[in-house]
């Protein structure tokens, strides 16, 4: 019930400041847009991060690495899409737009990241799970300079695709 409610948080609370504060939605990044530019950003920062990621796993972690039960597979690729939406929506869109307003957008980003690493300790990953900061650069980036979300969601949902398979379990 907690997860449904920070989901609910996460997802609705950003268009809702927009409404309330006369903001619009696109000057939060809150649209859905990704042309063949920002796709081909998602796949670079993709290979870019996630290969390494994945030598790395296999060679430090290989024995710790569990395959999902193929029957869990859809929800978890669902839920990693449910989990990417709400979050991206909320750390990139709001989290990162009310920052870049006091700071300089870089700063906005590193910290949004920060904030973004600093929320996964609730993850029975912990402590583990804070080193979605770096993620979080990678998302930041993207979502700035696409001015969308939906970028910054389409990288976020692959990394959780590729955590069901290679993040390791203690």
């Amino acid at each position: 019930m907690k997860e449904l409610l920070v989901f609910a948080f996460f997802l609705y609370f950003p268009y809702g400041w927009c409404a309330l504060s006369g903001n619009s939605r696109e000057s939060f990044g809150l649209i859905w847009k990704a042309d063949r530019h920002a796709l081909r950003d998602v796949a670079a920062v993709s290979l870019l991060t996630l290969l390494p990621l994945t030598a790395v796993s296999l060679f430090f972690f290989g024995d710790r690495l569990f395959p999902p039960a193929l029957r869990s597979v859809p929800a978890s690729v669902l839920s990693g899409l449910a989990a990417a939406v709400a979050e991206e929506t909320f750390f990139r869109g709001w989290v990162q737009t009310m920052l870049g307003y006091r700071f300089y957008r870089g700063w906005s980003i590193i910290l949004a990241s920060a904030l973004f690493g600093i929320a996964h300790l609730a993850s029975p990953h912990a402590p583990f799970a804070v080193l979605a900061f770096f993620p979080g650069l990678a998302m930041g980036y993207i979502r700035d300079r696409h001015g969308s979300v939906l970028p910054a969601i389409l990288y976020h949902w692959i990394g959780n695709i590729w955590s069901i398979w290679l993040y390791p379990r203690f």
